[in-house]
């Protein structure tokens, strides 16, 4: 019997970015993750499907995850959740990107997260995910684990096809890569990384493109 339901949303802002729905299949209840544009599609897609969104999580602080995030924790009534590392990222609008496409982005309205913690519905509190602390492409970069799916949402950590991007403010390759090995290929092999740009690769596959074992 299905436990969770991942769905995945693709929007359009200044950038394609996937938005990630896990839901509880019993309850309808689960979190919204990287609402990154399009919030009137995002919105229609959890009334469409009678679901109930307790949270929404933030990957890191670049707008292109947060783009929807302050419209739809109004009309969710679902607060925002960020690492205590990036959370200057939501109002400062060079940090997360923001200032230089025309249309700053703020999200004034959050609560904090922290490493190791167990994220639970109210309506089911066997069903959760881990807050993992995976800096390098930001500061206060996380992935939320979910042992039970073996699916970890991994943001712009890593995709398909190597690692992620370290060329913004904040960003550190050398801390990237020292985390991706430590705290990524230390999960399981069959592990499923849903990234915000790409298609999903296990940790295995991830693991043989680019250590080659």
């Amino acid at each position: 019997m299905e436990v969770a339901m991942i769905r995945e949303l693709k929007v359009q802002g200044v950038f394609a970015e996937n938005t990630y729905f896990y839901i509880d299949s019993h309850s309808k209840s689960g979190f919204l993750i990287d609402p990154g544009a399009q919030a009137g599609i995002i919105y229609d897609t959890v009334i469409r499907n009678g679901w109930k969104i307790e949270k929404i999580l933030l990957t890191h602080g670049h707008f292109d995850h947060f783009g929807a995030a302050e419209h739809l924790r109004e009309k969710l009534v679902a607060p925002v959740y960020i690492y205590p590392d990036d959370s200057r990222y939501l109002t400062d609008t060079y940090l997360n990107l923001s200032a230089s496409t025309g249309n700053p982005i703020t999200v004034p309205h959050y609560e904090e997260m922290y490493d190791g913690e167990i994220i639970r519905l109210k309506e089911n509190s066997g069903f959760y995910l881990k807050v993992i602390h995976t800096p390098g492409h930001t500061p206060g970069s996380v992935t939320f684990y979910s042992p039970v799916e073996h699916a970890a949402f991994v943001g712009d950590l890593l995709y398909e096809h190597g690692p992620g991007l370290t060329n913004f403010p904040g960003g550190d390759r050398r801390t990237l890569e020292e985390t991706i090995v430590n705290k990524i290929f230390t999960l399981p092999d069959d592990t499923v990384l849903l990234s915000g740009h790409s298609s999903p690769i296990t940790v295995g596959e991830e693991k043989h493109l680019l250590m080659g074992y």
